[in-house]
């Protein structure tokens, strides 16, 4: 299996991603740390994860992996081609929708949890 090697990407951001940590000196997975801190770290970040894209669909025109995308079709920040883009790299991506909004995840979770187990299922997972 062929992975994506972003270090060089990660570590012009490490700096910034401890300074993060330190100023509560609590990372990320620390149990003490609330959702909202969560979230605002990953949003502080996402501009890594854009720069990165370039890098992430050159992985997938190269490895094709196995990619499952399930989308809510009402997302109003993620929009269906932004899970169909997936098929521009990989043609046989799963890229399925829900009738549902951003939080996905919470609202199908029993579904969406069948689907990953079925992909890994049939990936030798």
């Amino acid at each position: 299996m062929t992975y994506l090697d972003v270090t060089e990407f990660r570590r012009e951001n490490d700096q910034e991603q401890n300074e993060v940590e330190t100023d509560s000196g609590q990372g990320v997975g620390h149990p003490s740390r609330g959702n909202k801190d969560i979230q605002l770290d990953l949003f502080r970040d996402y501009a890594s994860n854009v720069a990165l894209y370039p890098a992430f669909h050159d992985y997938f025109r190269k490895a094709k992996p196995p990619l499952l995308a399930i989308w809510g079709k009402n997302d109003p920040f993620f929009l269906p081609a932004g899970a169909e883009a997936f098929r521009k790299d990989i043609p046989n991506a799963q890229v399925e929708f829900l009738d549902t909004g951003h939080f996905a995840l919470e609202t199908h979770t029993v579904e969406i949890a069948t689907r990953m187990k079925e992909l890994l299922a049939a990936n030798g997972g």
